[in-house]
Formats: structure tokens, C-alpha cells, sequence
């Protein structure tokens, strides 16, 4: 959670050093959801937690049908919603992002898609890539019962069919979301040669476009 703190160079060096390089990303070839909620008037939302918040918000503002990403905390209180209080992990808040989309152009079953075949790893328990702790779980905070409810059943219909070669850990959660400081928003646009961005979320950036061509803008 530290990582925005060290020195450029640092970062990439702690990266490398206790991970190693990265696998080449791509998107794991899941199937659609069965059941999805139902299109409807205005913008919607939707949030969900699965590691580091600079590459899930990248990977979604490509999204066609996406009108606005923001980076930020859910599962916590308001007063512990900071950055520095979350990388104690005792926060009980995820990073997490808050997606806006028109439901007329992309659904939400479709962001789930998304989410589980390339925005993280579903598999991964309190962790993802180099980032370890329950501030990085994979998490879904429905806005409304429609969306848990889909959310459930795409779970289920994707540990039926064995999409992954271990269990799916994401939980399904409630609570508020509270937006990031102003400098985690867009982070990955404004700092395109940072070492975090170019190691582990342009790859997923890349991924997304091969997996989901009808997907990207």
C-alpha cells in the first residue's frame, strides 16, 4: 500500500526483488453471464475492489460505455477513508473504484466480465500481484439488490464451469464508497512512465484490448 511513497526507482527495485518480473497478462476466457440486470434509464453504478486501484481504474475507463471512473476506499468508516489509514490494513476499507456507465451501451453483467477475466485475479486471497494485504481483496459491493443478485449467480456460474484452476475468493460486501485523494485519480494517464504503471498495469491495459476488441475504446 506504501508504494506511492518510495522512490521511483525504489519501487520497480522492491518489485522485481520480491516478485519477480511479471507474467505477460491476459484476459482469462470466461463465458458470459447467464443473467444480467436489466437495462434501465440514466447512468448507473457500480464498485468493485481488486487490487491496486491505478490499474483497475486504467483498465476500465477503456471500457466502451463507461462515462467515468474514481479511485477510492469501500468497506470502511468515512473518517478512516485516507490513504495513509488504509495502509495500516486495519481499516477494513478495499481499494476500490466507482464505475459510471450507461447501461444502454455496456451492462453490468458485462463489467463483471471484465472484472473477473482481466481487471484482477478472482483467485488471489487479500492479495494481487505485488500487493499483499485485505485493503487488495477481490470484493463486489452491489449498489442494489439486482446487482447482488447477479453478482451471486455469475459466481456460481463460473465455479461451475471451472473457468479458474482455483477457487474464486471475491467477496460480496456492503458498505460506502469514499473517492481517493485527488492524486490517485487518472493516476496511470498522468504518470505513464511510472514504474508500477509500466510493469504491472499497462500489460493489463494491452490484455484487455486482445481479450475484448468490441469491448475497448
Amino acid at each position: 500500500m506504501l508504494k506511492i511513497l518510495l522512490p521511483v526507482a525504489g519501487v520497480a527495485a522492491a518489485v522485481i526483488a520480491s516478485t519477480g518480473f511479471a507474467a505477460a497478462e491476459r484476459a482469462v476466457p470466461i463465458p458470459a453471464a447467464k443473467v444480467d440486470v436489466p437495462a434501465a434509464a440514466g447512468m448507473q453504478t457500480a464498485v468493485f475492489a481488486g487490487g491496486c486501484f491505478w490499474g483497475m481504474e486504467a483498465v476500465f475507463e477503456h471500457v466502451k460505455g463507461v462515462r467515468g471512473v474514481t479511485a477510492g476506499y469501500a468497506g470502511g468508516t468515512r473518517d478512516t477513508a485516507t490513504y495513509d489509514a488504509v495502509s495500516t490494513e486495519r481499516t477494513g476499507h478495499a481499494e476500490a473504484i466507482k464505475v459510471a456507465y450507461d447501461p444502454r451501451v455496456v451492462s453490468y453483467a458485462t463489467l463483471l466480465r471484465v472484472y473477473f477475466s482481466i481487471a484482477h485475479d478472482p483467485t488471489q486471497l487479500n492479495r494481487q500481484g505485488p500487493d499483499s494485504g485485505p485493503s487488495y481483496r477481490s470484493a463486489v459491493f452491489p449498489q442494489d439488490a439486482r446487482q447482488a443478485a447477479v453478482t451471486r449467480a455469475y459466481i456460481a456460474q463460473l465455479g461451475a464451469a471451472k473457468s479458474f484452476p482455483r477457487p474464486i475468493v471475491t467477496r460480496i460486501e456492503q458498505g460506502g464508497f469514499f473517492p481517493a485523494e485527488a492524486y490517485h485519480q487518472n493516476f496511470y494517464d498522468r504518470n505513464p512512465t511510472h514504474p508500477y504503471i509500466v510493469h504491472w498495469d499497462k500489460p493489463k491495459v494491452a490484455a484487455f484490448k486482445v481479450g475484448f476488441p468490441t469491448l475497448y475504446r
